[in-house]
């Protein structure tokens, strides 16, 4: 039998980059987008640990916080025995994949934790603390320059009451402390305006003619609602606001089952205003008038002209024309003989 052709395959080789090579393996790569585990090449490139070593490796690496990755759980869930698993585990203890340590709980109890590194090298590396940068030291104090020895002339004069230097109080004067940050600020939603007017909601809709009849009908119609549904409960005034739109659906002969349907289905739990809700199907699912039976006719096909059957007279050959006459060969014949005769 011949090898069955994977044409998605096909269709993805062709989709690959560059020449593909002769012979070798060929990656096909799909990026993940749920359900993956990374995996460097150091476990997967290992030289000195085993197939079931990096396997068992890989599947401990995917499996949550917390789950069992003892002999017997591990043995439970894989196809390969006890003996083989704990050979694997002891391979990936040796290289630093797999550790146990011992902590003390708080109540004292002591517990053997075993912790898988997927990096165990970058455990021995030094880490770098990032050290905090200094503070800015602050500007050097500006002194005020000395004052100038008065003149002998200023001596004599009766001197002033001094006044109080304005510049040195305000230094003098302690700084306001700065408010402190609030840390639990009550937090205020920043709404924007709207942008856009709100359209006005259209009106009922009302019939050409309120008769008594079609006002009866309605008002019948709205007060048996809630027989059907229990929500339904309107008041007078709800009754008589709704009814001329119940007429108008009424004048366009539409059944009253039909619109007790429309009426009554799917109410949104819980229904907090039916005379609300009423007006809005009334309004928006208003159907058009029935057509007239003269709208709905099929239109007339216009008449195609058909050319009648006529009978040569010189050869007596069925042709389509007109009027009677000679047919297209008997008048080309006849063209040469009437203009040799002219």
């Amino acid at each position: 039998m011949d090898t069955p052709q994977n044409t998605a395959l096909t269709r993805a080789l062709t989709e690959l980059p560059g020449p593909l090579p002769v012979r070798g393996v060929i990656h096909i790569v799909i990026p993940h987008t749920d359900r993956f585990t990374v995996v460097g090449n150091h476990l997967a490139q290992h030289a000195g640990l085993s197939t079931t070593a990096v396997g068992l490796a890989v599947r401990i690496q995917s499996l949550p916080q917390g789950t069992e990755i003892g002999i017997k759980a591990l043995a439970a869930r894989l196809s390969e025995g006890e003996k083989l698993i704990a050979a694997a585990l002891r391979e990936l203890e040796a290289h630093g994949y797999l550790r146990r340590a011992r902590t003390r709980l708080t109540n004292g109890r002591v517990v053997t934790r075993t912790v898988f590194c997927n990096q165990p090298t970058a455990l021995l590396r030094p880490r770098v603390v990032a050290q905090r940068p200094a503070p800015p030291q602050p500007p050097p104090p500006v002194q005020d320059p000395a004052p100038e020895p008065p003149a002998p002339e200023a001596a004599a004069a009766p001197q002033a009451p001094a006044l109080p230097d304005v510049q040195q109080e305000q230094e003098q004067e302690p700084e306001a402390p700065a408010p402190a940050p609030q840390d639990h600020a009550p937090f205020v939603a920043r709404v924007p305006p709207p942008t856009a007017p709100r359209q006005p909601s259209p009106p009922l809709p009302q019939p050409r003619e309120l008769t008594a009849e079609l006002d009866r009908a309605a008002t019948a119609l709205l007060s048996d609602l809630r027989r059907h549904a229990h929500q339904l409960v309107l008041s007078e005034n709800d009754i008589r606001q709704l009814a001329p739109a119940v007429a108008a659906w009424l004048e366009r002969d539409t059944h009253p089952d039909t619109i007790r349907h429309t009426l009554t289905n799917d109410l949104p739990q819980p229904l907090r205003h039916p005379a609300k809700l009423l007006k809005h199907r009334l309004t928006v699912l208003l159907p058009p008038p029935l057509p007239g039976a003269d709208d709905i006719a099929a239109p007339a096909r216009p008449r195609i002209a058909v050319t009648p059957f006529q009978t040569c007279d010189g050869c007596e050959r069925a042709f389509r024309a007109p009027t009677p006459g000679h047919c297209r060969d008997c008048r080309n014949a006849h063209i040469p003989a009437q203009a040799a005769a002219a």
